[in-house]
């Protein structure tokens, strides 16, 4: 009874983990019902740009560098309790998503994810801790299961990373075909008056209908490699009030922030012919036009400020080798981007995977162009249209 106990949980603890490898693995308990594994995640890179280096910044610019290096611990105790912990090592990320820092940015060590899992049942779970919030489904896709090299570059929105600090219900409903989800978390930190109008937490709801297999976890994916038929429509909305001043010198003009979305995913194997795959999303976000006051905050302004854009992206997966093809194409419009207001930027790109082991390892080419509507076209004012190059090399183990 013991060992049946012993290997349902270490299956449900690979199942946890979402990969085919395994990594280091320990029961404990009475029964052994508890699991804990362990799990490294690297993306080393190799990026070429056409621009950033040089007298007037306008030479190639070279780098090697890890976009992911991370270690995850991956907890469960009995069928109701899990825990999810990963860290995150960056070092010296120099080369940025418009531009190249004119000094090394050094190292940084971070407790990327730390969330507490409880599984009432299907219909209702509870997540506490740090971890994604539910606004874009692009944010929400496992960050080593992406379709093209890597999610979007500009989707993120204003006072907040990938991840959030709170509490999220969620759960599946009509036979999985249904999922909802509603979070409270921190949104902008906790600040003095002098710096922001007011605390508050901030409100998401997101939710989904799938119409063949059913995508049923916390968590998406850019690409099942053809293992399912995918037919997936959603739409979220998330709130904060009273988010930033118009004015931060006479601490006036108060602002809320406002962002919605709406998304679709489909993949489709087709036998002896391959598998595709195709994804696009609308996101807007909204701070009442806090760019157009005398002094306003500066997280209301930038890439993660007020804007609203879209994406498209699509694939192909050859039926005889581990190879997929794709493509990307992105289009936002941004309040105010690097003193340049109604600023849109046109990117795309394309490149293919090679899976050499799934996704545990596999290597990637994309090739993309940043493309800028307004400006001067220089370096000087960040308006110079490039043109990028990343080889990458994924290990999960």
């Amino acid at each position: 009874m013991k060992k049946n106990i012993l290997g349902g949980v270490l299956a449900g603890a690979i199942l946890f983990a979402g990969s085919a490898f395994a990594g280091p693995q320990m029961t404990f308990g009475p029964n052994d019902e508890g699991a804990l594994q362990i799990d490294y995640k690297g993306q080393f890179q190799m990026t070429v740009r056409d621009t950033g280096s040089g007298d007037n910044n306008d030479d190639t610019t070279t780098n090697f560098n890890f976009r992911r290096n991370r270690l995850a611990f991956m907890g469960k105790y009995g069928e109701m309790m899990s825990l999810y912990v990963q860290t995150e090592f960056t070092e010296d990320a120099n080369v940025s998503t418009l531009g190249v820092a004119s000094s090394n940015q050094g190292t940084e060590f971070q407790m990327l994810d730390a969330v507490m899992r409880f599984n009432v049942n299907d219909a209702f779970k509870v997540n506490v801790g740090k971890f994604k919030y539910n606004l874009s489904r692009e944010n929400l896709e496992a960050c080593e299961m992406p379709l093209t090299l890597d999610r979007s570059l500009f989707i993120r929105t204003a006072y907040t990373s990938t991840r959030d600090q709170g509490v999220a219900v969620w759960g599946n409903l009509f036979n999985d075909m249904f999922q909802y989800r509603a979070d409270v978390m921190e949104g902008r930190k906790a600040v003095s008056g002098d710096t922001a109008p007011s605390s508050s937490f901030r409100y998401s709801v997101r939710g989904h209908v799938t119409l063949l297999d059913p995508e049923n976890d916390y968590g998406y994916k850019g690409t099942y490699m053809g293992k399912k038929k995918v037919l997936t429509f959603g739409a979220a909305y998330q709130f904060e009030p009273e988010v930033a001043y118009g004015d931060i010198v006479t601490k006036a003009d108060k602002k809320d922030y406002k962002a919605w979305t709406v998304d679709a995913f489909f993949e489709y194997p087709l036998p002896a012919m391959g598998t595709i795959t195709a994804s696009a999303a609308y996101e807007d976000v909204d701070l009442d036009d806090a760019y157009k006051g005398a002094n306003p905050d500066a997280g209301t302004c930038g890439i993660n400020g007020e804007k609203n854009g879209y994406y498209m992206k699509a694939g192909y997966m050859l039926p005889s080798m581990p190879l997929q093809l794709f493509v990307r194409y992105e289009r936002w419009q941004f309040a105010s981007l690097n003193n340049v207001f109604d600023q849109r930027v046109d990117w795309y790109g394309g490149g293919f995977n090679y899976y050499i082991k799934d996704q545990n390892l596999k290597l990637t080419f994309e090739a993309s162009n940043t493309g800028f509507h307004k400006g001067t076209g220089t370096a000087v004012d960040g308006s110079k249209d490039f043109m990028t190059y990343i080889t990458q090399l994924q290990l999960i183990f």
